[in-house]
């Protein structure tokens, strides 16, 4: 019998559960169909030659998605690639059978193959679609997407940008990508770090704006491993949503803040430059002061300066109550480079940390390397879940949870924004806790996604 951890990696166990594909359709009820396939772009300057990827209709990023909070989503998926995949809808507090995750929710669709997507999109906010099969390969490749979820009332913005950050690994010479997307270095350490940074592609993103103009900045961090510290320059902004999620109160933002893995930022940004000397002063910035927007300004839009914005309108259904009473759990990460993992599971056998890397698996969750047959906890439908997550290695993990968002619990009890995706710094405990109000079987797992791919892979059972 395969093991969760086997059949999650795609293969021969997952392509025997599907069916014969059927006949690929154009649309699935009225919508276009999204199609994985290969593609050329121009990713590094005009005198290097194209670069090879794979992207969702063959776009980089693949195209947008948008809709109203509370309509429903309904795509065919179509796999014109060599390998198979699946589309999981990052962030979606989603029915379970529409997860993407193949092994736990569906299996892998196969090259030629085709899989229905349809769900109702129950909060508004910033969200993205990527693959979940090989994901440390097929997301480096360049299969993800922008979900936006308005709301029934937007803020009162002039315009709004949609902001995909990512970075490349590529030959500086013939500017493909390198083909080592399971080098073992990588793995054990930080993860695939780009050498080319890009935002939707370009790596000189250019949008001229006026003095005055108030823009809606959605900003995606679509990367395998790196995290992004950002800042404004020549913007006065706030951040009004995390994760998707509306923050109570817009957050000034007043320095650099953090960007990890699959996380996300809804900026409100004022333009306060002045066209001429200033205007080249107008960016979003990465670390060390580099450019990952450029701003040019360009004209007057207002004289006068705005008020600060008003908060989003909250989500419905997001209460967290019975915390006293919550389901505790503890999870344990160990392993890596520099990291005090001797000995670990591997589909049920005990293994040296020698062993394990020479398997190409370097890290564990509770001295297990990858999935398990039995999930991590199982709880019962409307139930909180309070989980204490020790990072006992010298690295940064991105812990994400499918399906639900959880809060931080911090000192005092302090509870902190609803997220979909914590940063965890090397050496770290944190504690969230959350509902478990969507009934099935959930992934848990660190967004670097060579650390997934190479052991930091668990998941959790919500019963109906």
């Amino acid at each position: 019998m395969k093991t969760r951890r086997q059949v999650i990696q795609g293969g021969a166990a997952a392509l025997a559960t599907l069916a014969a594909p059927r006949a690929v359709l154009a649309t699935f009820r009225g919508y276009p169909a999204l199609e994985a396939r290969a593609a050329s772009v121009q990713l590094a300057p005009e005198d290097f030659p194209e670069t090879e990827i794979w992207g969702y209709d063959g776009r980089l990023p693949g195209p947008e998605i948008r809709l109203v909070r509370g309509a429903r989503l309904e795509r065919s998926f179509v796999n014109s690639l060599p390998q198979p995949s699946a589309v999981h809808w990052h962030g979606i507090r989603i029915d379970n059978a529409m997860d993407g995750v193949p092994g736990l929710t569906q299996a892998a669709v196969p090259p030629g193959g085709q899989f229905d997507y349809a769900f109702t999109l129950p909060d508004a906010g910033t969200y993205w679609y990527h693959a979940h099969n090989r994901s440390f390969e097929q997301v480096a490749r360049g299969l993800y997407g922008p979900l936006i979820v308005e709301e029934a009332a937007p803020p009162d913005i002039d315009r709004e940008e949609v902001l995909v950050l990512d970075d490349w690994l590529l030959n500086p010479e013939t500017a493909q990508l390198d083909p080592d997307f399971a080098a073992p270095h990588a793995r054990s350490h930080a993860g695939r770090l780009g050498n080319l940074i890009v935002t939707n592609g370009r790596y000189d993103l250019s949008l001229p704006v006026k003095r005055g103009e108030r823009l809606r900045l959605r900003v995606i961090n679509a990367a395998n491993a790196r995290i992004f510290d950002l800042g404004l320059s020549g913007l006065d902004g706030w951040i009004v949503a995390l994760d998707g999620m509306p923050l109570a109160s817009p957050r000034p933002v007043t320095e650099s803040f953090s960007l990890a893995p699959a996380q996300r930022a809804d900026l409100i940004v004022d333009v306060t430059a002045d066209q001429g000397e200033t205007a080249d002063l107008v960016h979003l910035l990465r670390e060390e002061g580099f450019s990952q927007v450029a701003f040019p300004v360009t004209g007057q839009a207002a004289r006068a300066r705005r008020s600060p914005p008003a908060a989003l309108p909250a989500n419905p259904n997001m209460a967290l109550t019975g915390l006293d009473t919550a389901h505790r759990a503890r999870l344990y990460m160990e392993g890596g480079a520099m990291g005090g993992l001797r000995a670990a599971k591997l589909e049920g056998r005990r293994m040296s940390f020698r062993a394990l890397a020479r398997a190409n698996h370097f890290w564990a969750f509770n001295g297990t390397v990858g999935m398990t047959d039995t999930p991590l906890l199982a709880v019962e439908r409307g139930r909180a879940v309070r989980l204490e997550i020790h990072n006992d290695t010298a690295f940064a993990h991105a812990m994400h949870l499918h399906g639900m968002h959880f809060r931080e619990i911090g000192g005092g009890g302090a509870m902190g924004p609803m997220r979909d995706t914590l940063l965890m710094l090397a050496g770290q405990t944190r504690e969230i806790a959350f509902m478990a109000d969507n009934p099935g079987d959930w992934l848990l797992h660190c967004h670097m996604l060579g650390h997934a791919a190479s052991g930091m892979m668990s998941w959790i059972r919500v019963t109906a």
